[in-house]
């Protein structure tokens, strides 16, 4: 079995690699292949494992032997689904594999909003609390999240697991999502009720064609002044620069963000600088712990798919 990984920069480095994928066959590992060269790479490939490169009838012509699809992500728009099932390609994904990770960085990303620490670290490390005249100098504004109200859009496994944590901080949790469901400790409003009374605004969505763009200037003008936007979902879901116009004209309080709609970032982001904005590169998913469980899970769908009974089967 001829196994194919064409991005594995994008999962592996020095502490997590794909070795137990050799249990299956033969692995190349390319580190980034470019479009163009895809086709040629995976001509000969019995499976092919990818994040995001782009599987379309183009890039995969010459794949003739190829008989499955693996993917090292939940999403799979980058591949083409009509042309597997066309051609007998079976295409699986990796499940949630990352949920706890991504509701841990949603609130390292509150929490530096509203603690600071990297400010305050800043502020020691140039030498001047060295220079205070109090033991405890009020250079950043610190802030409680007890007593708070956090609206989650999006209540899948991640925004779930979000409102659990949010609990554990005894904060208010509002929700919004297309279809009601019934969560312990989660209030459900309508979009516009969670815009308004919320303290932060979470997105933890899909993107689709309802989500598109869903935070735009109207959007960011039904907030409250001081509130924060997270986005850990995908930068497609914002308007960039009216998120930029939001931040710098103070309709809302900041923003801490782990996606964009171009990534890596592109030279001319609108919001690289932008006024109370943290910026993380899509890392939310990334711990070495998930990146083991993704591998995990990688492996297991191949040995399903082998013995007959495919898991997260996509097509």
């Amino acid at each position: 079995m001829k196994i194919v990984l064409t991005d594995a920069q994008t999962v592996l480095d020095s502490l997590v690699n794909a070795d137990i994928l050799k249990q299956f066959g033969e692995v190349t590992e390319y580190g980034l292949l470019r479009y163009d060269e895809v086709a040629e790479k995976i001509a000969d490939a019995d499976m092919v494992v990818c994040n995001k490169t782009l599987l379309d009838k183009n890039t995969l012509r010459l794949a003739k032997n190829l008989k499955y699809i693996g993917l090292f992500a939940t999403g799979y728009n980058n591949i083409d689904i009509e042309y597997c099932a066309e051609h007998g390609i079976t295409v699986c994904n990796a499940g949630s594999y990352s949920t706890n990770a991504v509701a841990q960085h949603t609130f390292a990303l509150i929490l530096e909003h509203f603690n600071n620490t990297a400010n305050y670290n800043k502020f020691v490390q140039d030498g001047l609390w060295k220079r205070s005249k109090t033991f405890s100098p009020f250079v950043y504004q610190l802030n409680e999240l007890a007593g708070k109200t956090i609206g989650i859009v999006g209540l899948g496994n991640i925004g779930r697991a979000v409102a659990k944590i949010a609990n554990a901080f005894e904060m208010r949790v509002l929700a919004y999502n297309r279809s009601e469901k019934s969560v312990d400790g989660v209030e459900f409003v309508s979009l516009d009720a969670l815009l308004e009374q919320s303290d932060i605004v979470t997105v933890h969505c899909p993107l689709n064609r309802d989500s598109e763009n869903m935070f735009d200037k109207n959007t960011f003008a039904k907030m409250k002044r001081n509130a924060l936007f997270v986005n850990i979902a995908r930068g497609g879901v914002m308007v960039e620069q009216d998120l930029y116009d939001a931040l710098e004209s103070g309709t809302i309080g900041g923003a801490a963000i782990d996606t964009l709609a171009v990534e890596p970032m592109e030279e001319n982001c609108i919001l690289m600088g932008a006024k109370n904005c943290i910026i993380t590169p899509h890392i939310a998913w990334a711990p070495v712990e998930t990146r083991v469980r993704l591998m995990n899970i990688v492996a297991e769908n191949i040995r399903n798919f082998l013995s007959g009974n495919p898991t997260n089967k996509i097509v």
